[in-house]
């Protein structure tokens, strides 16, 4: 786990911000391979889902190890991840980017959401998705997929560190998704990366304005012409952004 604990004003900001931003701005810090890839939402929510990781590692299910029985065992890690992923954060599962099986489905999700879970990312399949996409909870994953977890899927490390879309995911690591799919923030740069986010959103949204008034995008995006910054400071005065 990490020293770096969310605060609620850092979750605020990261509400409020696109991946694509926190893509560039971890670019700006070396990170490139921090958003996971093949995910997207079950479906569109009005805000960002944002929290941060609880991880469930998936291996390739062996058959003598995985009958249908095993559910009926209280400590099996997929049921325990579900009941101790700490409110407020994100379930993330490593499905090696196999979504021929589902890794949950609606009623385990459905107990996320109950539990009060910011979201759950999978890089392989749900079962149901119907029913989750249809939660207040957010919720991203490969596709749907209707065979058990148990065809392919053996869930065997809870909170430890993984992979999910080719992403590092550490428990901890902060989780931000939005329309576009899901981003990794390590812990330890959650708050410069959300401060500088949000400067950087309020940015986009004048040259958007311009660039929809006609301003070609040389010498504006990025801001290169010093009239450009002053039109951006005169634009943020007038609009409180």
């Amino acid at each position: 786990m990490n020293d770096h604990p969310l605060s609620d004003e850092t979750r605020a900001k990261l509400k409020k911000v696109s991946t694509a931003s926190i893509a560039t701005a971890l670019y700006k810090r070396g990170l490139r391979n921090q958003f996971v890839q093949g995910v997207g939402p079950v479906a569109c929510k009005d805000e960002n889902m944002v929290g941060p990781a609880f991880t469930l590692r998936y291996i390739p299910a062996r058959e003598d190890r995985n009958p249908i029985t095993v559910f009926r065992n209280p400590e099996h890690p997929q049921r325990v991840a579900v009941e101790t992923c700490p409110s407020g954060h994100v379930l993330v599962m490593d499905a090696r980017k196999d979504s021929r099986a589902a890794t949950a489905g609606s009623i385990l999700i459905t107990r996320l959401a109950v539990r009060g879970a910011a979201g759950v990312v999978s890089d392989g399949g749900f079962r149901d998705a119907e029913g989750i996409g249809g939660l207040d909870m957010p919720a991203y994953y490969a596709k749907p997929s209707a065979p058990t977890n148990l065809t392919l899927h053996e869930a065997l490390d809870i909170n430890v560190p993984i992979s999910c879309g080719d992403a590092p995911v550490f428990p901890g690591d902060i989780v931000v998704g939005d329309k576009d799919g899901v981003m990794v923030i390590p812990a330890h740069l959650a708050v410069e990366i959300a401060d500088e986010c949000a400067g950087m959103e309020s940015f986009e949204e004048f040259v958007l304005e311009e660039v929809r008034a006609g301003a070609p995008i040389i010498g504006l995006y990025p801001c290169t012409k010093e009239e450009n910054q002053k039109k951006f400071d005169a634009w943020r005065q007038k609009t409180g952004r």
